[in-house]
């Protein structure tokens, strides 16, 4: 577990540097399939529809710094699917590789009881072998393959549907 770091939910003051971080990773073609940065305007929607008794949004802070953020998602809008969610996580490049995201999705797994979920579901880009490995680690398995869904900078690429039974 990594010392000195903090989850609250987020609030509007924080959906800037929550658009900034996921902004920084459109770059790397590994983890959005945005290919333009987002403005702040253009999350507030997808912000509201976070609450923090069955879909949080989740501001990371490292010693007292937002380092990242992490989510559910309804799979569906359908109620037989109120007990699966997707999860995201999104780290700032500053803070990666310090075992922030081991403990992100550890905690949220460990919350999934507490918000009646009992499926978490990753879509993650085949190419993504980081996070691939993260999701691996917490016995996420592979569910599905989405060969050649998006398209980054000309080239195909496919999703992998990785799922784990709370």
């Amino acid at each position: 577990m990594v010392e000195n770091i903090t989850y609250r939910n987020a609030g509007m003051e924080d959906l800037p540097a929550i658009v900034d971080i996921y902004n920084s990773t459109i770059p790397s073609r590994k983890v959005t399939a945005d290919t333009e940065p987002v403005s702040v305007n253009e999350r507030i929607d997808w912000f509201k529809e976070h609450n923090r008794f069955t879909r949080p949004l989740w501001v990371v802070e490292y010693q007292g710094q937002i380092c990242g953020w992490a989510s559910f998602q309804s799979f569906s809008g359908r109620p037989a699917y109120d007990a699966t969610a997707e999860v995201s996580i999104y780290i700032d490049q500053g803070f990666r590789g310090k075992g922030i995201g081991k403990d992100i999705l550890r905690k949220l797994i460990n919350a999934c009881p507490q918000l009646e979920i009992d499926t978490l579901l990753a879509f993650i880009f085949a190419h993504n072998h980081e996070s691939l490995r993260l999701f691996t680690h917490f016995h996420f398995e592979k569910w599905g393959q989405l060969p050649n869904i998006a398209e980054l900078d000309g080239k195909k690429r496919d999703v992998i549907i990785l799922g784990r039974k709370i």
